[in-house]
């Protein structure tokens, strides 16, 4: 029995298992390099114990860096950008004034939460529009 084609194919199962485990890609990626080595020692025999562990280690970091520049980069976009982004959520929304806007700041209520708004001096009431998201404050201006 040769333990270098065996223990390559081990490694190679246990990248593919820990990435099962802890997806984050690069143990995918490593396992298909240890593939790669097990598949050159099954098919040309004598192969130096430091060679294949340089050759693992090399076409360990090509593949992640293939993983990076092609596979990460065409990820498929969120038909819902702003879901976890509350106050993104709120852009373009006409809601009145809980609170007078004074000194450039006020407050306003989407749903059961109160809100600081950031805009002109304006009465309670009045309509506003949100135009845009400062962290968790939000922009108005008056609505017509």
């Amino acid at each position: 029995m040769r333990w270098d084609v065996v223990g390559w194919a081990a490694i190679a199962l246990l990248l593919f298992a820990a990435e099962t485990l802890a997806p984050g890609a690069f143990m995918l990626w490593m396992g298909f390099a240890a593939v790669a080595v097990f598949l050159a020692v099954l098919f040309v025999p004598g192969i130096p114990l430091l060679a294949q562990i340089g050759a693992f280690v090399v076409l360990s970091f090509v593949s992640i860096q293939v993983y990076r520049t092609w596979f990460r980069q065409r990820a498929r976009q969120s038909d819902h950008p702003n879901l976890n982004k509350r106050a993104a959520q709120h852009v373009g929304r006409v809601v009145p004034l809980d609170q007078p806007i004074v000194a450039g700041r006020g407050r306003i209520k989407i749903g059961d939460a109160f809100w600081v708004v950031e805009g002109p001096d304006l009465e309670a009431g009045v309509p506003v529009r949100v135009v845009e998201t400062d962290g968790v404050v939000l922009r108005v201006e008056a609505s017509a």
